[in-house]
């Protein structure tokens, strides 16, 4: 999927969506290749380094829910989507996986976009 490389998040946009991808990563306990891969190729589809996640893990899930009910629809929509790409991106979506994406959509107001699995 890549129509979220000509999506331009602003500053605090990609702050939120970082940390969020972050705290999907190492929300298993576990870093798997194919994560740390995906998050590899999001740092150029996204235009991030490895800085930008270092500060990305500082702010909290309180403001990282602030910034992400403010973004727009469609912004809203991509971060979903990428969000549940870094989850299958091992292959199998962990349930504390699952938790923090729904979570995430619900706080975003879309989550009957989300497809949970079957």
């Amino acid at each position: 999927m890549n129509i979220h490389q000509s999506m331009a998040f602003t500053i605090a946009e990609k702050l939120a969506l970082v940390n969020a991808i972050n705290s999907v990563i190492v929300a298993d306990n576990l870093i798997h290749k194919a994560e740390l891969t995906l998050l590899n190729e999001l740092m150029h589809r996204i235009d991030f380094d490895s800085n930008f996640i270092s500060q990305a893990r500082s702010i909290t899930e309180e403001q990282r829910l602030f910034i992400v009910k403010g973004m727009p629809e469609a912004k809203k929509k991509a971060l979903a989507e990428i969000l549940d790409e870094v989850a299958n991106s091992d292959g199998y979506v962990h349930e504390k996986e699952m938790e923090l994406i729904l979570g995430i959509c619900s706080a975003m107001g879309i989550c009957n976009e989300v497809q949970t699995p079957q």
